[in-house]
């Protein structure tokens, strides 16, 4: 026997396992499929709708969510792999009521028009805002660079980001003037 067919025999198809998962602070065992994205868990039994399905392949961005606040793409990520790790998606943000800084930004510039790419754009943005406070716009394009947009609102999503970037050092500043 091959050792293609030697492993075929070993892992049955669709099999399940459990998985232990974080996602926007709250704890998550399921059983999934041992070679289940990310985004399929999140999508289709957490029933997450941020993280969109765009390319399939972790090129366009739609699936954006962050790991232990750095920006994935959860379409490539084993949902296995991740057992543990803190995973943010857009639901995990903010609330209704007290929007995240970034979904602030967003909407004050009106940087969205069909909105599906919004989901990566954002916590994109928000990975970037947490390792650069202060970035500059050629920053801004090189970091969003992978996130595609096909409507063309690219100019109202980088006044967003640099709005943001304003509204988190404040954010920031009052926290900090809290304690």
């Amino acid at each position: 026997m091959s050792a293609l067919n030697r492993h075929q025999v070993d892992r049955e198809p669709n099999a399940q396992e459990a998985c232990a998962l974080v996602v926007n602070g709250q704890s998550c065992n399921l059983s999934v499929a041992t070679e289940a994205s990310l985004m399929h868990v999140l999508r289709n039994d957490l029933v997450l709708n941020g993280p969109k399905y765009g390319c399939g392949l972790g090129q366009c961005g739609a699936c954006t969510v962050l790991i232990d606040g750095v920006a994935a793409r959860a379409c490539v990520v084993p949902a296995h792999g991740v057992q543990g790790r803190a995973i943010t998606t857009l639901e995990g943000l903010g609330t209704r009521d007290q929007l995240h800084p970034v979904q602030q930004a967003f909407i004050e510039e009106q940087a969205a028009q069909c909105g599906y790419c919004l989901n990566g754009m954002i916590l994109m943005t928000v990975s970037l805002l947490t390792q650069n406070p202060d970035p500059t716009e050629s920053e801004i394009r090189h970091a969003l660079s992978g996130n595609f947009c096909r409507c063309g609102t690219h100019i109202e999503i980088i006044r967003a980001v640099k709005r943001a970037a304003v509204l988190m050092r404040a954010f920031h500043r009052s926290s900090h003037d809290k304690r």
